[in-house]
């Protein structure tokens, strides 16, 4: 080979390394940001299929439902009142594929009995926030036991007419409550709410624990006039969400949740993972105002 050609060659893979290694997670990590998955993103195959799924995409961090099959030999649906030995079979095959279990939900048990169910679940399997929409009144029981496990609540905001569609509201709701009760703010449903993403998420300024990102077009015949499309390529202003959750300062997970191509969504989560990773990147480089 021509000894120019092979320079030029390896200069070209040096800067395409150079590149990768500049868009990697850790600038997104460097801000206090927890790339995850929501399993739900890949709900049409079982939980330890789902696993795979995100590593490959390029996140580590999982985020469970109730009703997914599990999977892997093991029988049963990820559901909290599944038993002490799947738990810890299950707990082991995360660990073996190095990923972490971080959130569970949405799940909305209906009881106060039920809910410490759930806490028990939760504790056992090393999940650190519980995303629901129970309602306010089921707040009064829920807070204390919040805090007797140490367990993050999180309010999700499904779209209208769900209980917590209007950040206003849900903000009334954990005015007065304590560090544990918090938002799950959902960046999609807003547009099918009819309500602008940016001016919502401000209104969750000290109360957000944990994010669910999306980015939307407008479709004839899709979930509420919207499907999702790769972060950074629909209309909700993905890019200006990001710099505002760097303004008030959030840190914690921040959840790819994909609902659309659902038997082959890979390559499009992988490029929102893409995405985020060189927005990241440039928005950990610009200057604070």
């Amino acid at each position: 080979m021509n000894q120019r050609l092979f320079i030029g060659i390896l200069l070209i893979l040096g800067l395409n390394l150079s590149a990768a290694a500049q868009y990697s997670n850790a600038a997104a990590k460097l801000q206090g940001w927890e790339l995850a998955s929501q399993a739900y993103t890949f709900n049409r195959f079982t939980f330890v299929e789902a696993i795979d799924k995100i590593k490959a995409a390029g996140i580590t961090n999982i985020e469970m439902f109730p009703k997914q099959d599990i999977g892997g030999g093991m029988e049963g649906k990820t559901t909290f009142l599944m038993d002490k030995d799947t738990r810890k079979k299950l707990i082991a095959l995360i660990k073996s594929k190095n990923m972490k279990l971080i959130n569970y939900g949405v799940v909305s048990p209906l009881s106060e009995a039920e809910w410490i169910q759930l806490l028990d679940f939760a504790k056992d399997m090393g999940i650190e926030t519980i995303i629901t929409e129970a309602d306010s009144l089921q707040l009064n029981y829920i807070e204390p036991l919040a805090e007797k496990y140490q367990m993050k609540i999180a309010l999700h905001n499904h779209p209208k007419p769900s209980i917590y569609w209007n950040p206003e509201f849900t903000m009334r709701q954990i005015a007065k409550r304590n560090k544990y009760i918090g938002v799950c703010t959902d960046l999609g449903h807003w547009l099918r709410s009819g309500l602008n993403p940016l001016e919502s998420l401000k209104k969750y300024e000290g109360r957000i624990l944990t994010v669910h990102a999306k980015d939307l077009i407008p479709a004839e015949g899709a979930f509420k006039g919207f499907h999702d499309v790769p972060w950074g390529t629909g209309i909700s202003n993905f890019s200006g969400l990001m710099h505002e959750l760097k303004r008030q300062g959030y840190k914690g997970p921040i959840s790819v949740e994909y609902e659309y191509h659902w038997e082959n969504s890979f390559d499009e989560v992988k490029e929102s993972v893409d995405y985020f990773n060189r927005l990241s990147y440039w928005i950990s480089k610009e200057k604070n105002p």
